[in-house]
């Protein structure tokens, strides 16, 4: 029987929905099938926790007196954009810090914030005469803020590839240190509980989907950058490839330090890991068939990163359940795997949101704008100026 969002906030408001985990779903669907599960449960929550270099924090600093318009802004001796109204500025999670390096960046100063502690800020100006003053240091905490949200252009990869490296020289790369001659995969999805594998032709979620980010409620506020949905699919639909992304926005000011970490990766530079749950709605059978996907059956391919193109070879499709098993089998050789991405986080953020719905203190919000399927990404052509 089909539902309704309103039909399923009606119950969790009532404290009758049923709500369970992306994992938890796997076993109720094979005690009661694909119709009788569809009936029963109403709510499935998903969740990862892993590293996102395209994430940040606007943020509104209020006016000092006499009041300067910020041209060059540092927080923790990290550089932030000035390019915005007089006290507004944007915090990118990898910019590194002057004194530092990639040791400490934007993403440690966002964690930092979010955990209550005083963070030095010091600004410049040429000065106008409606903003007279030229410099400012001082310290600040996220309670002396106007505003400061986190806003993420791109987050939650539906699915992404495993690294390997078949070269002789180690790597140091955003999926981490990769070992020479194929000495260890790593990866970095929740397999069976990330969001947007549960949901891999975005019927549920689009603009406007409630979610949990870092500790606090927030919102799908756009298709995230390098969104592609042209990707290469089972006949399932669930992608093979790396596929949509979601830009996503939250206050800062509700939310737990422990669900925003600032990463530092040995010589390639900083990121931040950001928990994120979104919950599902059981709208019908198709739904229900779509979140009790298996590791077993979630594909990505080892993608050799020692080739220093955009089209890297693949030396091998695997499950995620191989990936998980911590070995995979490349042509007679057993290579160790490793997540980058946390299950134990995921998990506990998937039974959190969970515990949010049971209690009522969260509803489903019914998307306002659907996503585009066939999306493909465009590369960066090097052309010489004036020729179009």
């Amino acid at each position: 029987m089909a539902k309704t969002y309103q039909e399923i906030n009606e119950k969790i408001a009532r404290g009758e929905a049923v709500v369970v985990t992306a994992e938890e779903v796997i076993d109720i669907v094979k005690a009661r099938g694909i119709k009788d599960a569809a009936d029963y449960v109403d709510v499935v929550t998903t969740a990862t926790f892993g590293p996102m270099c395209s994430s940040g924090a606007f943020i509104n600093f209020g006016h000092s007196d006499p009041p300067i318009r910020m041209a060059e802004i540092s927080l923790n001796d990290v550089e932030a954009y000035g390019g915005l109204a007089a006290v507004d500025t944007y915090l990118g999670a990898t910019q590194p810090s002057k004194d530092r390096g990639v040791e400490y960046g934007g993403a440690h100063v966002i964690h930092d914030l979010i955990a209550g502690k005083e963070v030095h800020l010091v600004a410049k100006s040429q000065g106008t005469d409606c903003y007279p003053r030229k410099s400012i240091d001082t310290w600040i905490t996220l309670e002396d803020l106007n505003e400061a949200y986190l806003f993420n252009p791109r987050n939650i990869y539906q699915n992404y590839n495993a690294a390997i490296n078949t070269s002789s020289q180690r790597l140091y790369t955003y999926m981490g240190i990769l070992q020479p001659n194929m000495g260890n995969i790593t990866y970095s999805t929740s397999g069976e509980l990330s969001p947007l594998l549960n949901d891999p032709l975005l019927k549920t979620i689009g603009m406007g989907t409630k979610i949990f980010i870092g500790g606090a409620q927030g919102y799908v506020s756009w298709m995230g950058t390098q969104f592609n949905t042209a990707c290469p699919r089972d006949d399932k639909g669930y992608p093979t490839t790396p596929g949509a992304t979601l830009a996503l926005i939250g206050n800062m000011k509700e939310m737990n330090p422990k669900y925003i970490r600032g990463a530092i990766y040995e010589k390639y530079g900083t990121s931040m890991f950001v928990g994120v749950g979104i919950p599902i709605p059981i709208l019908n059978e198709e739904m229900m068939a779509f979140v009790s996907v298996e590791n077993k059956d979630l594909y990505t391919n080892v993608i050799d990163y020692s080739v220093q193109r955009k089209a890297k070879p693949s030396l091998k499709k695997v499950s995620y359940a191989e990936l998980r098993s911590g070995s995979v089998d490349i042509n007679g050789k057993v290579i160790k795997t490793s997540p980058l991405s946390s299950l134990k986080m995921a998990r506990e953020i998937a039974a959190e949101l969970n515990h949010w719905i049971k209690k009522g203190e969260f509803h489903l919000q019914e998307p306002i704008l659907s996503f585009p399927m066939g999306n493909a990404l465009k590369g960066l052509e090097i052309n010489e100026g004036g020729l179009r």
